[in-house]
C-alpha cells in the first residue's frame, strides 16, 4: 500500500519536516551526486553506517564492495557520527523520493502536535532507536545502512498513535490493476509495521539488503517517545477543531 494523502487537518505550517525535506534533497544533490557513481560510493564509504565497524567487530582493512572497482576499506576511525549520518543519505532516486514522500505524508501532522523543536529532537531520537535496533540485529554487518526510513518509522509510529482514525488515501495493487482505498492510519501503518517485522526475518527477507529491523525499530521508538515529547497545549489547540473534525481525528 502505498499512501497518496491523508484527512487530517494542520494548524500550522511544518516548518520542520519542510526544514529535513530540503536537507535530504541537498545532500542527495550536493553530496551524493544526484546518485552519480563516484560521489555516491563515496557518500557510502564516509557518512553511512556500517555495524562491523562501528562497533570494531570486523577486521580494519575489509573491503566493501560497492560497483566495478569501487569499493571502501575499512580504516576502523571512529565512526559515531555516521550514528546520524546515514539517515540523510539515500541510494537511489527512488528510495529518495519514498522516503521523502511519506515523510511529507506523515511528518506535518506529528509535527502539529509537537512544534518544530521537538519535532526535530523527536526524529533525532527516532534515528538513533532505528540504527541501534538494526546494529543489534547484526553487529557484525557490513552492508552500508542509508535512508531516513527508520526515522520516518518513528514518524509512522508517532502518527498511528496520535490519530488512528485519521483517513489515509492509498494505492492498492491487485493484480494487474490498481485501485485506492480510504484506510483509518491504525490499519493501514499498523500493516506496513507488521509487513517489516515478518520481513526482518531472514528466512522472509533474505540478506539483510534492506534494513527492516532499523524500520520496525523507528515505528516502536515513535509510538514510545510521541506522549512524553508532544505539546498538551498542541493537541488540545488541534482537537479545537469543528465538531464533525475532532469527532473524526480526536487524539
Amino acid at each position: 500500500m502505498f499512501p497518496i494523502r491523508d484527512e487530517n487537518p494542520t494548524l500550522r505550517t511544518p516548518v520542520a519536516t519542510i526544514g529535513l525535506i530540503v536537507v535530504n534533497l541537498f545532500v542527495w544533490m550536493f553530496v551524493q551526486g544526484a546518485g552519480s557513481d563516484v560521489p555516491l560510493a563515496r557518500s557510502l564509504c564516509l557518512y553511512s553506517l556500517i555495524p562491523g565497524e562501528l562497533l570494531n567487530s570486523v577486521p580494519v582493512g575489509t573491503r566493501i564492495d560497492l560497483a566495478e572497482n569501487m569499493a571502501c576499506v575499512l580504516d576502523g576511525k571512529d565512526g559515531l557520527s555516521t550514528l546520524i549520518t546515514h539517515a540523510f543519505l539515500h541510494g537511489s532516486w527512488f528510495h529518495i523520493i519514498t522516503n521523502l514522500w511519506f515523510l511529507w505524508i506523515f511528518g506535518d501532522n506529528v509535527e502539529d502536535a509537537m512544534g518544530p523543536f521537538r519535532f526535530l529532537v523527536f526524529y533525532a531520537l527516532c534515528i538513533l532507536a532505528a540504527a541501534g535496533a538494526q546494529i543489534m540485529a547484526d553487529t557484525a554487518a557490513i552492508t552500508p545502512m542509508v535512508g531516513a526510513s527508520g526515522a520516518i518509522g518513528g514518524v509512522m509510529g508517532a502518527y498511528a498513535r496520535l490519530y488512528p482514525r485519521a483517513y489515509v488515501h492509498t494505492l492498492i495493487p491487485l493484480g494487474f490493476f490498481i485501485t485506492t482505498a480510504a484506510i483509518p492510519a491504525v490499519y493501514m501503518l499498523g500493516y506496513w509495521f507488521f509487513i517489516q517485522l515478518i520481513s526482518a526475518v531472514p528466512a522472509v527477507g533474505g540478506p539483510a539488503q534492506i534494513a527492516f529491523w532499523a524500520h520496525a525499530g523507528g515505528f516502536v521508538a515513535g509510538l514510545l517517545l510521541i506522549k512524553p515529547i508532544s505539546r498538551q497545549d498542541y493537541i488540545d489547540e488541534h482537537n479545537r477543531l469543528t465538531p464533525n473534525q475532532s469527532a473524526k481525528y480526536r487524539l
